[in-house]
């Protein structure tokens, strides 16, 4: 399985950079000089394989130059193109509330203890989204012809995720889940 480190979202200047949207909580160590990258093509089944070159924070942005990509054109080839990992090369987290997104993929979420419908299945993580106001838990109800839930991934309607049981469970405030 691999995980989104990255993503090509356009050129940067004429010598070659590219901007990239960061999906890692170690961008400095992702995107270190001399790292090899896994790019991903959409369409293309394959991966390619580029070394950074330099790496550098630019307003807020991830400017990298990598090797062979010297001018405006072939910056704009790799438009799009995501960076990647295998999970099965990732370190298991040493902080047990930290987790990685594809870990929460799959897991039921359900109503926390203390609440009036305690341990009743809410439905199953989808996926984990990034906005600039944290992550959000993007949630397929059970049982119900609503596409998604989105409940913020705070401690506070949070308290506990369980990798073991495979299950969340959320305290959420009232009227956040009134449809399911």
């Amino acid at each position: 399985m691999e995980l989104v480190i990255g993503r090509v979202a356009k050129s940067h200047g004429v010598r070659g950079e590219v901007v990239v949207e960061v999906r890692t909580d170690e961008p400095d160590q992702r995107f270190a000089p001399g790292t090899v990258l896994r790019g991903r093509s959409r369409g293309v089944a394959t991966t390619s394989e580029h070394v950074v070159e330099a790496a550098r924070d630019h307003s807020g942005r991830l400017l990298l130059r990598l090797a062979g990509v010297s001018d405006r054109a072939s910056a704009d080839a790799l438009r799009g193109t995501l960076f990647v990992v295998d999970t099965a090369d990732l370190p298991e987290s040493s902080d047990p509330d930290e987790f990685y997104d594809h870990e929460l993929e799959g897991m039921t979420v359900r109503y926390a203890d203390g609440r009036p419908r305690a341990g009743e299945v809410i439905g199953t993580v989808r996926e984990v989204l990034h906005s600039a106001a944290g992550e959000l838990l993007s949630v397929r109800p059970a049982g119900s012809d609503r596409g998604e839930v989105l409940i913020p991934f705070v401690a506070a309607m949070v308290p506990r995720v369980s990798r073991d049981e495979r299950v969340v469970e959320v305290d959420p405030p009232d009227g956040l889940l009134s449809d399911t």
